[in-house]
């Protein structure tokens, strides 16, 4: 990755910009070490000296090699264009000296001015420099960054906020300086890229591969005494040799995962699912720990209302009937004509039940974001629905589902949001009563602030009140001293509830009009403007009167329990993140099983290193960024969209589909992925063992065994489809994956592709290579064909055996793969006549030899296998049995 610096954008000249971003495919491909080695293996043989043979046996499998890499990113750059298509199509206005033309946001530019419009999304990375609102602000959301649509309060520039229109921005002479990319979502966001594991491993033995070929090259060159020009001969064995470090790997690789990608893809027991890196599906098969949030992802988002405790009596959904009877009572006794009027402050009261619980559930109705919208049923008309605010054609719009639970609950006791806009609130009492009320400031709910609150003024009796809700730990310190809050609070947070405070503070016509000269005069401020605001509110913010709590409950997840339970089984450590109050989270991991009811549990409070707590706490949406930081991130779509998914290498529609994800398909991809690589590696170190044999033979020259053809079709056409068919391969079905995750365990510490499992192959390769080129020397003739011949079609019938050797079970494409490759060598025969003897091939004496040599090489590994099997048989045995 580049330097992240700062960056200089003059405003609408794009064409200033200093820095371009162009793609370079082909870096990407040659910056790996892997196929580097192979192009500078190609490059040298225009060194007549070091040639081998015919130029297009080290350049066409490399072609080849790049065309199915490139293939392959070419497949996921077409799925993620149709992903984006609809977004990229979007058309924005840009400003420009021939006026306002349209754009799509795909062709938006750095240095572009762009207009977005109300309910537009922002398309990039962008400074607000002009909002059409008199007020100089702008509310926006942050859910595409950070999973969160509360609204966001952003100001423009304040010296692009005062010219006369937004064509004016083109005549000013200007540029905006840039910060370097940094952790700040609401600054400039930097990128990274990952490579997976998996392949993290596999460029690792292959470093080894190409350490034991400079090796076995310079002992070669030790035994000639290195005469002569010894330094060309060590360059003709590296060359020689090349095929240690198989060319085919990669390719083989990149094959299996787009086809682990597609059955993931096609799992109709996991319909929805998308695959957005299908560069690391064995990855999930290599989970060691679940970072998991809770709102969302355990849970459905779906708030249900719960509680309404008033200190000295509580009442829970059995007795919501009462609260009902007492709204129903405030506004139809003679007395309460007029609801809102209520005795001074001032005047130490005891209030009844009644009034009190009356006063609760009008705040509660009052003090939210919520804005009813009416939608015609085929029956009404739209507008005659929101003149008459019909209820069958009312939906409830707000940023979080919280406040939605409580204003339909409000409605269910008998006092209705029918009507609100940027001014004003109406709400509908049990007799039908419209109360009407002017919005005189809001203050939104932020995660620093943790509240929010509102002040209006009751048009039927001018009284002005300041009503106020938000979390316990702000509100304590708010609201005037009682005894029963922190008590009632955890309690209700013990009961898996998430608990709001509500209150209010009655003003007089002059402390709201002092207030409100502070408080523009505060943010009009250019100095400490933050603190200044927070000084002002603090004031307002003194002795409010507590009013009640409200508790709602967050439903889990469908099946949360058993797939925690069945992660848990296979040896995944969970953790879930929340921002909740410590005994709500409690409350919801027992809930989800994730912890047991009698389990200890250890609180570290004393935590005071912030930088600890990066991704072990909630920020205000940290799934998004949690996702993107993973070894492999996984997406589950909720209500509040899209964004995690859309961040993550995999995206589920449900949570419970996680478990078939991993224990099936991550098991899957990781073994097969494991076994295709290893099994490569042997074919390729067999025939490179065959090599090395053969010039230590014949006085350690540097002569090829195999040329042309026999050495491109040996890693194609000969044994490529049932070495790929290896991708089909399992050990037991997906039920009994399902049914015992315990297997699972086993991948855990990496045994399918370890250093050990990576020796005992070399080691059979070179067994197998030793056998097959002595067993050929011996019994030859007198022509050294013969030993082409005999050598080199041991070496195909050797890899097929191996393969089906290798295979646990059957797939009816693995026999045909087996069946091909055997027809497509012995048709090749015909036209291999420069290599091999024909008339030799079709003679006893061949297929004697051929048949001996191969049984020797591959009889004693069957029988170890046997062995294996019968007196230490691995754990899955145990279950196909």
């Amino acid at each position: 990755m580049g330097e992240l610096r700062p960056r200089t954008v003059w405003l609408g000249h794009p064409e200033k910009r200093e820095q371009r971003y162009p793609r370079n495919v082909l870096f990407n491909q040659f910056k790996y070490f892997f196929n580097l080695y192979f192009l500078l293996l190609a490059c040298s043989q225009f060194v007549n000296e070091l040639r081998l043979g015919a130029l297009y046996t080290y350049w066409v499998p490399l072609g080849v090699v790049l065309f199915i890499t490139i293939l392959r990113e070419a497949v996921d750059e077409i799925r993620c264009y149709f992903r984006d298509k609809e977004v990229n199509s979007q058309i924005y206005s840009k400003l420009s000296t021939r006026g306002t033309v349209k754009v799509k946001s795909s062709g938006i530019q750095v240095g572009d001015l762009i207009i977005v419009e109300k309910n537009q999304r922002v398309p990039a990375d962008m400074i607000f420099l002009r909002t059409s609102e008199r007020n100089g602000s702008c509310f926006l959301r942050t859910d595409q960054l950070d999973g969160e649509t509360d609204w966001k309060l952003r100001l423009p520039v304040a010296c692009t906020q005062r010219l006369p229109t937004a064509g004016d921005l083109l005549q000013i002479r200007s540029y905006v300086y840039a910060e370097e990319p940094n952790i700040d979502i609401h600054n400039f966001i930097g990128t990274f890229t990952r490579v997976g594991l998996f392949d993290l491993e596999v460029n690792c033995l292959t470093k080894i591969l190409f350490g034991a070929l400079v090796v076995v090259s310079m002992v070669m060159v030790a035994l000639q005494h290195f005469a002569g020009r010894w330094y060309l001969q060590i360059l003709r064995f590296l060359l020689l040799l090349s095929h240690i470090v198989p060319i085919s790997l990669r390719v083989n690789l990149d094959m299996g995962k787009m086809v682990f990608s597609w059955m993931i893809k096609k799992d109709s027991k996991i319909p929805g699912t998308v695959v957005r890196a299908s560069t690391i599906p064995e990855q999930l098969g290599r989970i060691s720990y679940l970072l998991t949030d809770k709102t969302g992802t355990l849970t459905q988002n779906e708030m249900v209302f719960r509680r309404l405790h008033l200190g000295t009596v509580a009442y829970g959904m059995d007795s919501m009937d009462e609260v009902q009877s007492h709204v129903f009572s405030a506004y139809t006794q003679p007395a309460h004509d007029h609801p809102a009027s209520r005795v001074p402050a001032a005047t130490k009261v005891r209030k009844t039940i009644s009034s009190r619980v009356h006063e609760a559930v009008k705040a509660i109705a009052l003090v939210h974001n919520v804005t009813p919208v009416y939608e015609s049923n085929g029956v009404t008309d739209q507008a005659e629905a929101e003149q008459h605010y019909e209820d069958t054609c009312r939906v409830y719009q707000a940023s979080s589902p919280d406040e939605v639970s409580l204003v339909q609950w409000t409605e269910s006791v008998g006092l209705t949001l029918v009507g609100r806009d940027q001014s004003s609130i109406q709400l509908r009492t049990p007799t039908g009563q419209i109360l009407n009320f002017t919005i005189l400031q809001i203050f939104p709910f932020t995660y620093e602030s943790k509240r929010m609150g509102i002040i209006v003024r009751d048009e039927s009796t001018g009284e002005i009140t300041f009503y106020m809700k938000g979390a316990d730990v702000v509100m304590a310190g708010i609201v005037q001293y009682n005894d029963w809050l922190e008590e009632e609070c955890g309690n209700m947070a013990r009961e898996g509830l998430r608990v709001l405070v509500v209150s209010k503070k009655s003003l007089t016509e002059e402390q709201y009009q002092d207030f409100e000269a502070r408080y523009v005069q505060a943010k009009l401020s250019v100095h400490d403007r933050s603190l200044k605001v927070a000084t002002v509110m603090e004031s307002l913010e003194m002795e409010m009167e507590l009013l009640c709590l409200t508790g709602v409950e967050d439903q889990l997840q469908t099946d949360v329990r058993p797939t925690l339970e069945t992660l848990r089984n296979a040896g995944i450590k969970v953790w879930m993140l929340t921002g909740d109050k410590l005994e709500t989270a409690t409350c919801t991991a027992k809930n989800a099983h994730l912890i047991t009811r009698s389990q200890d549990i250890h609180i570290f409070r004393p935590v005071c290193n912030v930088r600890i707590l990066i991704s072990c706490c909630r920020d205000g949406g940290n799934d998004v960024s949690m996702i993107q930081e993973a070894d492999c991130g996984v997406g589950v779509e909720g209500k509040e969209g899209k964004q995690a998914s859309l961040a993550a290498d995999f995206s589920v529609t449900q949570f419970k589909h996680l478990g078939r994800l991993l224990m099936v398909h991550g098991r899957n991809s990781y073994k097969r992925s494991a076994a295709l690589s290893q099994f490569v590696i042997h074919r390729s170190l067999c025939i490179s063992t065959m090599q090395t044999v053969f010039s230590s033979v014949f006085f350690f020259a540097s002569v090829p065994l195999y040329q042309g053809f026999l050495i491109i079709g040996y890693s194609t056409v000969y044994t490529m489809f049932p070495v790929f068919s290896l991708v089909l391969d399992k050990d037991v079905k997906s039920e009994v994956a399902m049914l015992y995750p315990e297997l699972y365990k086993d991948l855990l510490k990496g045994r399918p592709l370890s250093y050990k499992t990576f020796l005992i192959w070399v080691l059979i390769s070179i067994y197998q290579g030793s056998i097959l080129m002595y067993g050929a020397m011996l019994l030859f003739d007198s022509e050294f064909v013969h030993i082409v011949a005999i050598s080199f079609t041991s070496l195909i019938l050797t890899e097929l055996l191996m393969v089906a050797l290798t295979i646990q079970t059957w797939h009816w494409l693995m026999i045909v793969g087996e069946l091909l490759s055997l027809a497509c060598y012995i048709a090749s025969l015909v036209f291999l006549h420069a290599f091999i003897d024909v008339y030799f091939i079709a003679t006893v004496s061949f297929l004697w030899k051929v048949t001996v040599i191969t049984l020797v090489s591959c009889l004693p590994l069957y029988i170890l296998k046997y062995l294996r099997r019968r007196f230490s048989p691995p754990s899955y045995s145990k279950l196909t049995t």
